[in-house]
């Protein structure tokens, strides 16, 4: 399980109306740090499959949600629950420090 795209057009099915928690990471290609930080997130949507979903959403490709997100520095973790977001992690980090800002919805 790794995580999946999601776009402007499925953002409020797969993330807004989501029964479990969604970290929705603002990506683009060009950005060294998001390249960094995709394989820990993969890991960790596969081994926390249960209690978080992870999508991915590239800004250049969906400029409407980074504007609505006030998106400004990439990578831009924001963990959504009940359509609302919940918490918000700038910049790329370390598999146990992600797992440790996630904490909450994920132990």
């Amino acid at each position: 399980m790794s995580a999946r795209a999601v776009s402007e057009s499925t953002f409020d099915a797969e993330v807004l109306k989501s029964e479990k928690p969604v970290l929705v990471d603002f990506w683009a290609e060009w950005c060294g740090p998001c390249r960094m930080v995709s394989p820990i997130l993969d890991q960790i949507a596969t081994e926390h499959a249960d209690k978080l979903d992870i999508v991915k959403v590239n800004v250049d490709e969906n400029p409407q949600l980074a504007m609505d997100y006030q998106i400004t520095s990439i990578p831009a973790l924001k963990v959504f629950k009940g359509g609302e977001v919940a918490q918000t992690i700038i910049g790329a980090k370390p598999k146990a420090a992600l797992e440790n800002d996630l904490a909450a919805f994920i132990k």
